[in-house]
């Protein structure tokens, strides 16, 4: 996957790229968790580093909702936006209700060539949409 981008096979984006795939949408300290659980010498520029360039390269996708630190996602490429609940901030993936192109065509693109469009939904998980029992 690194060679396929022209990028150098390292430990540390070996081990940010698997902590990413197993922890999907995590922030940078979580992330940093994950990756000192494998190489426990690795230092915090070394992932933010390694996060960079693999974000540069197509490999991960960072998102930043309103309010929210900055996410990672190794599901790239596909368009698909989120769904975040405004009480414990867990998010998850929604595709495109419409198929890929459609979220890309704007009312007025103003002479842009849009690429990549970024939708998220805002609501109440089902875990807290429940009220607790009592």
């Amino acid at each position: 996957m690194l060679r396929g981008v022209s990028l150098r096979v390292t430990a540390p984006r070996v081990a940010v790229l698997s902590a990413v795939e197993d922890h999907p949408h995590a922030d940078t300290d979580s992330i940093i968790r994950a990756v000192r659980a494998h190489l426990p010498a690795v230092s915090h520029q070394a992932v933010y580093d390694s996060l960079r360039t693999l974000t540069a390269a197509g490999l991960l996708r960072c998102i930043q909702p309103r309010g929210l630190v900055a996410r990672y996602e190794s599901r790239v490429g596909d368009n698909h936006h989120h769904v975040i609940c405004r009480e414990c901030g867990s998010i998850g993936d929604v595709d495109c209700h419409v198929g890929e192109a459609p979220c890309l065509t704007a009312s007025d693109d103003l002479g842009f060539a849009i690429d990549e469009a970024e939708i998220i939904y805002w609501g109440l998980c089902p875990d807290c949409a429940t009220p607790p029992s009592t």
